[in-house]
């Protein structure tokens, strides 16, 4: 008995020193040397380029043996062969569980039920902020990566056990038709990669039911996932959202087709928005906000009001049930705001609105949302004369006016800006009487005449024949600038037309009215002659006043054209024939002077004559009397009518 105690004692010494027998350094180098680390998964790529990174399969547990029974009467040789067989079996690739022993500095010692601890690289159990996750006895799966009985040499990855367990996994998912939560971690080209414990691909078409248009937004969320495809050893897995958001979708449908009916009020969420309108999803079912059956009120684009993805409530305006098409109205949800205008906006009533819009005709005045009022360009002053309302008001000034007219039938209301303030010309006749002299700057210079501004905007025009009484003008600005101050005589008030008429020459005195007291009818006068034509010769007598010398009256022999004789510049002597201060015409003669000067001729030769000593001598006295009364009491009114028949001056 004391030999079996003895001989079981010596067994029990030998097992212990066995287990506790520290690894060679032969051994720790052939470990260094097979020892790998697991590298890191890429991103999966797009369905057309699959990662050939091939995993090992999981091998499959050895049988277990059965330990021999000890008696006591085995020897040291055949207890070392018990001991041996009692440890565990492994195979590479084979997944177990294991319990930490020890943690070093690069390494950590797992004890998996084998002779020799297994090691696993302390890499694994390093976080983002390098922290090592890992402590004694804690206990956790690992994967065989190398087993080397004769070396006694054993290699493990906890993170490759927990992908084995995630390829079991997807697989038991994808046969149950099954689905799998995962985060997207980021964007890869044609879709999303997908953190499901491995990395999978989301193509970008099956990410939702609809284009994506900001991709970036679904990084870094978590969603549920359909497993479309998957393969192990390429390491490749296909994800889909959009087949299960497509089942969601079905059941809403239905449901929402037999809630939906004609005037019911509904809430959506905007699922489009385009120029014409908004597409609303109902569930399932999306109906269209046409544009005007958004607001009562001026909707320029949705846009404005809407953006993709907010909840509204719509009212079903129509509905087709085979073609499933729905129409939807907002602004029905509220009464419509011209049922009440007579009422607010009475003819007369001052308004204050905003302006929404320009037209070349006028301003739209908005008075409140679907309320709205037209100031046409007419309306907008009483002086000013309005080209484009732009000159009056912008968009979005606040304004006051009038209500002008009222027609809630046809959705109208007329308005007025002027009609805010008193119309300059009811009294204007009254601050500047006919025969006023005032004072003002030149507005505006035309082929026609000044304009020449008063006050309120009333402009006044002084024509170009009442800048002169004598000059000849052919245009205003020979005479006068833009901006020059001048005086001039109210000569007319038109408050029907709005017209103010001036007059420059007004404040002097006409000279022609003084005219035939300086140029007496028989007077010789001297000039130059400042024209020449085809009927005569005008002559400047003083500024701006002519006369004519017309083309019977230049000689007693007979002139083709006064060009023959004269020229421009030239001054001659002429007499006075006639004056017509009505019609500022002056008639001249060369020709007379030449009479005059033979009938003085005559007259002296008389006055000298001797007494006749014969009756021919007498006869001849007589005749020359006869004929120098005769040039005396010649008519004028003659030569008048010459005169009134002559062309006027070019």
């Amino acid at each position: 008995m004391d030999n079996n105690v003895e001989e079981n004692e010596n067994q029990k010494m030998n097992t212990e020193t066995l287990e506790k027998e520290d690894v060679t350094p032969e051994k720790e180098e052939a470990i260094a040397e097979t020892e790998e680390v697991a590298p890191e998964t890429e991103e999966v790529a797009p369905e057309t380029e699959e990662i050939a990174t091939e995993t090992e399969e999981t091998a499959p547990e050895p049988e277990e043996t059965a330990t021999p029974e000890i008696t006591g009467e085995e020897t040291m040789e055949e207890l070392l062969g018990i001991y041996e067989s009692s440890l565990k079996k492994f195979e590479e690739g084979q997944v177990v569980t294991g319990t930490v022993i020890s943690v070093a500095r690069d390494m950590v010692l797992v004890d998996v039920g084998y002779k020799s601890e297994g090691q696993i690289s302390i890499r694994e159990f390093i976080d983002e902020d390098g922290n090592v996750n890992v402590k004694v006895n804690d206990q956790f799966e690992v994967m065989i990566e190398v087993w080397d009985e004769e070396e006694e040499t054993v290699l493990l990855s906890h993170e490759k056990a927990k992908k084995v367990k995630v390829w079991d996994a997807i697989k038991d998912i994808y046969d149950a038709d099954g689905t799998i939560e995962g985060v997207i971690t980021s964007r890869v080209k044609g879709g999303f990669s997908v953190d499901i414990g491995l990395l999978g691909f989301l193509p970008g078409s099956q990410a939702d039911l609809r284009p994506i248009r900001n991709m970036d937004e679904m990084v870094n969320k978590t969603y549920t996932f359909k497993i479309l495809k998957y393969n192990k050893k390429r390491n490749n897995i296909v994800l889909s959202r959009r087949v299960l958001l497509e089942a969601d979708r079905d059941k809403l449908r239905s449901t929402t087709l037999e809630a939906i009916e004609d005037g019911k009020v509904m809430e959506g969420i905007v699922k489009n928005i385009t120029e014409y309108g908004v597409f609303v999803d109902l569930g399932g079912v999306d109906g269209l906000l046409h544009i005007t059956d958004i607001s009562w009120g001026r909707v320029k684009h949705p846009s404005e009001l809407f953006a993709i993805g907010d909840k509204i409530n719509v009212k079903i305006l129509s509905f087709d049930f085979e073609k499933e098409r729905v129409s939807l109205g907002m602004k029905q949800l509220t009464p419509d705001p011209w049922t009440m205008a007579v009422e607010k906006y009475p003819v007369g009533s001052k308004i204050t609105g905003r302006v929404v819009s320009l037209t070349d005709y006028g301003a739209f005045i908005e008075l409140e949302e679907g309320v709205e009022g037209l100031i046409h360009v007419s309306e907008m002053s009483w002086t000013r004369k309005i080209r484009h309302p732009s000159q009056m008001v912008t968009v979005g000034e606040e304004v006051e006016a009038v209500v002008l007219d009222l027609k809630p039938d046809n959705r109208r209301i007329s308005l007025g800006i002027k009609q805010t303030v008193d119309n300059p010309w009811e009294v204007i006749s009254q601050k500047y009487p006919i025969g006023t002299i005032i004072e003002g700057k030149i507005k505006n210079i035309t082929e026609f005449g000044l304009f020449i501004g008063i006050d309120d905007d009333i402009d006044g025009l002084v024509h170009i024949s009442d800048i002169s009484w004598t000059k000849r003008i052919k245009h205003p600005s020979e005479l006068y600038k833009k901006n020059e101050t001048i005086q001039a005589v109210v000569l007319d008030i038109d408050k029907s037309n709005e017209r103010f008429s001036l007059g420059i020459k007004q404040t002097q005195a006409d000279p022609w009215e003084s005219v035939a007291q300086r140029y007496e009818v028989g007077k010789e006068i001297s000039g130059v002659i400042t024209n020449l034509t085809d009927f005569g010769v005008f002559v400047e007598l003083e500024e701006g006043i002519e006369g004519l010398v017309h083309v019977s009256e230049i000689s007693k022999e007979n002139v083709k054209s006064p060009k023959e004789r004269y020229h421009n510049g030239e001054s001659i002597t002429a007499k006075v024939m006639n004056i017509n201060s009505d019609e500022r015409r002056i008639g001249l003669s060369i020709k007379r002077l030449e009479e005059d000067d033979d009938d003085k001729y005559l007259e002296d030769f008389a006055k000298n004559m001797k007494p006749a000593t014969s009756s021919f001598g007498e006869i001849l006295r007589n005749n020359i009397q006869e004929q120098l009364e005769a040039n005396k009491n010649k008519e004028v009114p003659k030569q008048e009518s010459e005169e009134t028949d002559t062309p006027e001056k070019e």
